[in-house]
């Protein structure tokens, strides 16, 4: 009865010890893990309000709508988010001033300068004309500036590449600065699309030539 007794205690004896044993390690276990996988909470970004400049109703000058876009902390982040919202196109009764299919390949900041990296999206479906190639690039431009109040340069690239124009009338080869100017329509008419075809490229071209000499004196 007494050998019995004592194999029964060495029993016990054994079996706390395994316990606590098992119990120690399923708490190192436990602690490893908490370590492995830190809780991080992150900070909710306010949605932020810009102003975008599309075509207006008769395409023949700019206009701001106010659009929210998602919170961001780095500039180049919310420039991308703008420009996403641009391409998306007006939600009130404007026109659109970028083409859908456009890639946002890059943005690179530097100084007062942005320069834009779009896919060929961008010039292939654009519908061309000097006025229409006007309205997109400061369309950008205005943006930006007016976003961005830091940022007085823009300069648009196709694939990585400069470009002599977008499609063959407004000049693309240099950064191009905000210009307020062109949210009054340029031609105070009840339809722009009623005039001569001629006159119209005659007055923008005039006023392309006005405001290069402009620039360089």
């Amino acid at each position: 009865m007494k050998k019995i007794l004592l194999i029964l205690a060495g029993l016990l004896v054994v079996g706390i010890v395994a316990g606590y044993g098992i119990g120690w390690l399923l708490q190192q276990q436990q602690q490893q893990s908490s370590e492995r996988i830190p809780i991080v909470i992150e900070p909710e970004l306010t949605p932020r309000e810009v102003q975008l400049y599309f075509a207006g109703p008769e395409g023949d000058h700019l206009q701001p709508e106010a659009r929210m876009i998602k919170g961001c902390e780095d500039d180049r982040d919310c420039i991308r988010s703008l420009l996403e919202e641009l391409r998306r196109g007006p939600e009130l009764e404007l026109l659109p001033v970028i083409p859908s299919q456009t890639g946002i390949l890059d943005i690179e900041l530097e100084n007062d300068l942005v320069r834009l990296n779009f896919s060929k999206q961008f010039s292939d479906f654009h519908p061309s004309g000097s006025l229409s190639e006007l309205l997109t690039v400061y369309s950008l431009a205005n943006s930006l500036s007016e976003n961005f109040p830091y940022l007085r340069q823009v300069q648009i690239l196709i694939d990585g590449q400069v470009q002599q124009t977008l499609k063959g009338h407004v000049r693309i080869d240099q950064p191009v600065y905000a210009d307020f100017s062109y949210s009054n329509p340029l031609v105070r008419a009840p339809r722009v699309d009623a005039m001569d075809g001629e006159l119209l490229e005659s007055l923008i071209e005039s006023q392309l030539i006005e405001k290069e000499v402009t620039e360089n004196e």
